[in-house]
């Protein structure tokens, strides 16, 4: 499977250890599962319940998983979301997918990050991540986002 990110993702799926867990070849605390997605608390946690959900199918990136796998994995992460807000009375959660190396993916096989968020603990907004202010106007960008998309078409 060619990745869209030119990086070098696994080519067989006993390489992916996201792929293991998902085959229950490995052990996990799995909060989640359906016969698409599964969701288990991150084994180096970030916040108390740090999940991470993956679509069973190996894609490394958002790119690369097939159009009728993303519902099914956005509406895990709906559902979760709710139920991890519950299970630890969070005020807040921080939802996130790092896509390629440069965003911090260590794994390749698409992951989304449910940290939850609580007044005080300190943590930023996925502002406070990457500060690179973009040097040309606004309205360049748009233009060159917009003619992407076009040529997408």
């Amino acid at each position: 499977m060619a990745s869209n990110t030119k990086e070098p993702v696994h080519e067989k799926r006993e390489e992916c250890i996201f792929c293991a867990i998902a085959a229950r070849s490995i052990p996990a605390e799995v909060v989640y599962e359906d016969e698409n997605i599964i969701a288990f608390l991150d084994i180096h946690p970030h916040a108390p319940a740090h999940t991470v959900v993956i679509p069973k199918t190996h894609a490394a990136t958002l790119l690369d998983l097939p159009e009728k796998d993303l519902q099914p994995l956005f509406t895990a992460v709906k559902k979760i979301t709710r139920a991890l807000l519950a299970a630890v009375a969070a005020d807040g959660m921080t939802i996130g997918i790092n896509h390629g190396k440069a965003a911090g993916q260590a794994i390749p096989h698409l992951h989304v990050h449910l940290m939850p968020r609580f007044r005080g603990d300190g943590g930023g907004s996925l502002h406070s991540v990457v500060r690179n202010v973009p040097q040309e106007p606004l309205e360049k960008l748009a233009a060159r986002v917009r003619e992407s998309l076009q040529s997408l078409s």
